[in-house]
């Protein structure tokens, strides 16, 4: 017995086969952009043209919506964080692969059952009976425990679940992706939603306008001071103006129903929560993670980078499976005639066993499962590669994008006063009587598109500092304010 324990001992503590992981080196790079980020954006006086500077290695917060100061959006996302079934299912992935961990662990121990077999026979009057008193019709009961440990010499089973812890922590970063992107997805269609409030705000002030110019056209037309014509275009423009507001409003409910769904709710339930750009602040510090810890920070490239790790382990367990299989059993119980007598001096019985099986020849089906594990392994590697670059990709575009709209913002503002100058020359030169139509259709035209583009740069400052929270991870590290709310 001392040997057998000894034998086990020495079998338990082998080696796993098969590489151990080692965590990707991390990218040698010392910033996102080829030419160095300058200190702050551009600003233009007007909401949402502050100055937005860059803080390396500033961190960034869990609930770092909070920085646009906006409480309709921070009530929504804490429905959202509350109701969205992405979450819950995400939820409910973790928990199951973390279930099938503890499950494979549980083939590290000894199996144990017991078994009760009654039975009822008759033995052929032409054989010997089995029992001592020669009947040949017999009740037999049979009560035995039975004990089986597959020994994991090779570490077959340890690479089992060290693939499968992989795949709970690949699945832990996907929900932490799942928080992150529910969240920006909830700032972007806010922020969606406030352009398209502002762009229909702009088109019915220049249907406005363009009312009041057709009203003085037409009192010129009575005058006999212009002709039917240049009556009839400003009708035209008028109508083609009018035309962009279903399409706007089109937009604007299809953003209440994307809302709706974001916050666990159905698109006929009311939704409180309206958004105008007015009402949200620009956050006017932006984090810029040092390039050393944005893997660390990214959850899609750290559930690439456990994807990689269970992909190594299998490796491992390929190889476990060309070596030799060590079974022990033990088996211990009684038969008796009847219940009564189980267990009684006489009736017990048995067996110790151990089994060792060597795979020799299986068509090398073996061998080609290990050079698949080993080609998924470095499809693998190609894909946490392919993450990283895209994780750096999204930073600098952010970055190239933060700066871009600044800039845009400014030529928006400036182009946006000086059509509405131009327009109210060209009305009250209209008034007089002093200006051709065609005159006035342009300045109404610059003034409209002007107004639009105003809203769309605005907008494009809300939602490319979202996506830069987006591209650095979103602070959900820490996130454990968030998760305190939700009871996660």
């Amino acid at each position: 017995m001392h040997r057998f324990i000894i034998i086990v001992s020495i079998l338990l503590a082998g080696c796993a086969v098969g590489p151990d992981f080692q965590r990707p080196t991390t990218p040698a790079v010392d910033r996102y952009t080829q030419q160095p980020l300058p200190a702050q954006t551009a600003s233009v006086e007007v909401k949402g043209g502050e100055a937005q500077r860059f803080v390396q290695d500033m961190n960034i917060p869990g609930q770092w919506w909070t920085l646009f100061h906006s409480k309709p959006l921070n009530d929504l996302i804490d429905q959202a964080l509350k109701a969205n079934p992405d979450l819950e299912a995400a939820q409910a992935a973790l928990r199951g692969a973390w279930e099938n961990v503890y499950a494979q662990q549980g083939v590290l121990f000894p199996s144990v059952e017991a078994n009760f077999n009654p039975t009822r026979q008759k033995t052929a009057g032409v054989l010997t009976s089995p029992l001592a008193n020669n009947n040949y019709t017999y009740s037999l009961h049979t009560a035995q425990v039975s004990v089986a440990y597959v020994a994991d010499v090779f570490g077959g089973t340890r690479r089992q679940v060290e693939s499968l812890k992989a795949q709970a922590d690949s699945q832990r970063f996907q929900l932490e992706a799942t928080y992150l992107t529910l969240t920006s997805n909830v700032v972007a269609a806010a922020v969606e939603e406030a352009a398209l409030r502002g762009q229909i705000e702009a088109t019915r002030k220049i249907i406005e306008f363009q009312s009041k110019s057709l009203g003085l056209l037409k009192r010129q037309y009575e005058l006999g001071q212009i002709a039917t014509a240049d009556v009839v275009a400003q009708e035209a423009a008028l109508a083609q103006t009018q035309a962009m507001l279903p399409p706007l409003e089109k937009q604007l409910a299809q953003q209440r129903d994307l809302l709706a769904r974001l916050a666990g709710r159905f698109p006929s339930e009311t939704l409180a929560e309206e958004f105008e750009l007015p009402s949200l602040e620009l956050p006017q510090e932006l984090p810029v993670s040092l390039p050393s810890k944005l893997v660390a920070q990214r959850p899609d490239v750290r559930s690439a980078e456990e994807q990689l790790h269970a992909a190594s382990a299998e490796i491992g367990v390929s190889i476990a499976n060309r070596l030799p299989n060590i079974t022990l059993s033990a088996n211990w119980g009684s038969s008796a005639t009847a219940i009564s007598q189980l267990f009684t001096p006489g009736t017990g019985f048995w067996a110790l066993a151990a089994n060792l099986t060597q795979p020799i020849f299986q068509g090398g089906t073996l061998l080609h499962r290990q050079r698949a594990a080993e080609a998924a392994y470095a499809q693998a590697a190609a894909q946490y590669r392919s993450a990283v670059l895209t994780a750096f990709q999204n930073v600098a575009d952010t970055l190239h994008a933060i700066q871009s709209d600044a800039d845009a913002l400014k030529a928006a503002v400036a182009a946006e006063r000086a059509a509405d100058k131009s327009l109210a020359i060209a009305r009250r030169q209209l008034e007089l009587g002093d200006i051709s139509y065609v005159a006035l259709l342009n300045a109404e035209q610059t003034y409209q598109q002007a107004m639009i583009n105003l809203v769309q740069a605005l907008a494009n400052r809300y939602a490319d500092t979202a996506a830069l929270f987006l591209a650095l991870g979103g602070g959900w590290w820490n996130m454990s304010d968030v998760f305190a709310k939700i009871g996660r």
